[in-house]
């Protein structure tokens, strides 16, 4: 796909989708996520510690509390994906946290999210392929990757897209692709996710949550419409209530990155920035 074939395409989703200045302009996606409660939230959160201060204690707590509440992965680090993996019995040879002690039922593990190119975006493709690479190693069953947003900003789309999929190639486990929203038009929005599709990516996701702004009903439901069913959309910075969590599943999220899961599910409100 050459640059004016991406921006055909851009300009085509975007005649589809209204200008949305306020969230009560954000119409309801065709694909939504339905909750019968704040419980059922856990399923589709990735339980968030990228912090860099976090040390051992908060990292293993974080895993019990994936474990005990059921959340769909933690998010980390790379270099905490190995300690994850164990603490959460996803490699083999590891029995993790014995399950009755932490949930008293049946144990099913939570997945391992490890960052890549986090949280700028701003290294050589051979870099952030190495680093999804290492991590999957270690036991991280998905990637969550920044793009090269200075890239992308400077009309650089083959590098862009080659950088994706060469993580992707890398990896070998799904990819979510960080487009980091609030530096980027609604051309390159749609332009990134439409890229990140045709890598090979198995999410788009809003933003890093280091960047000042984070996920907007309004960016999650470009998302959507551009990647359709080809891809999922993952909402993450500033999701820190039930009621947050749901504007967002209207508008068309399948994943939430929160590090305030546990707030979340309790249908409580966080001051957690990310």
């Amino acid at each position: 796909m050459n640059q004016n074939e991406l921006n055909a395409r851009v300009q085509m989703v975007l005649s589809d989708i209204p200008e949305m200045k306020e969230s009560s302009d954000v119409p309801e996606a065709d694909f939504q996520v339905t909750l019968t409660g704040p419980a059922d939230a856990a399923a589709y959160i990735d339980h968030t510690l990228l912090k860099p201060n976090a040390d051992e204690q908060a990292i293993d707590l974080l895993c019990r509390e994936a474990v005990n509440y059921g959340f769909a992965s933690v998010c980390v680090n790379s270099f905490w994906a190995g300690r994850c993996a164990k603490n959460l019995g996803r490699m083999e040879g590891e029995t993790g946290f014995p399950a009755a002690a932490v949930s008293g039922g049946p144990y099913k593990a939570p997945m391992v999210c490890s960052v890549v190119g986090f949280p700028l975006g701003a290294m050589e493709t051979a870099s952030k392929a190495y680093e999804a690479s290492r991590a999957a190693s270690l036991g991280a069953d998905e990637i969550d990757m920044v793009i090269n947003i200075g890239a992308l900003k400077s009309g650089m789309f083959d590098l862009v897209r080659e950088d994706i999929a060469e993580v992707v190639k890398a990896a070998e486990v799904p990819v979510k692709v960080i487009l980091e929203t609030v530096f980027l038009s609604r051309e390159e929005k749609v332009g990134a996710c439409l890229m990140a599709v045709d890598a090979g990516a198995a999410f788009v996701k809003t933003s890093t949550g280091f960047a000042g702004a984070g996920a907007t009903a309004e960016d999650v439901y470009l998302m959507r419409k551009t990647v359709g069913r080809h891809a999922g959309v993952k909402a993450a910075g500033g999701v820190r209530s039930y009621e947050d969590a749901l504007d967002m599943f209207r508008a068309g999220a399948n994943r939430l990155g929160a590090s305030s899961g546990v707030a979340i599910i309790s249908g409580k409100a966080s001051e957690e920035s990310y």
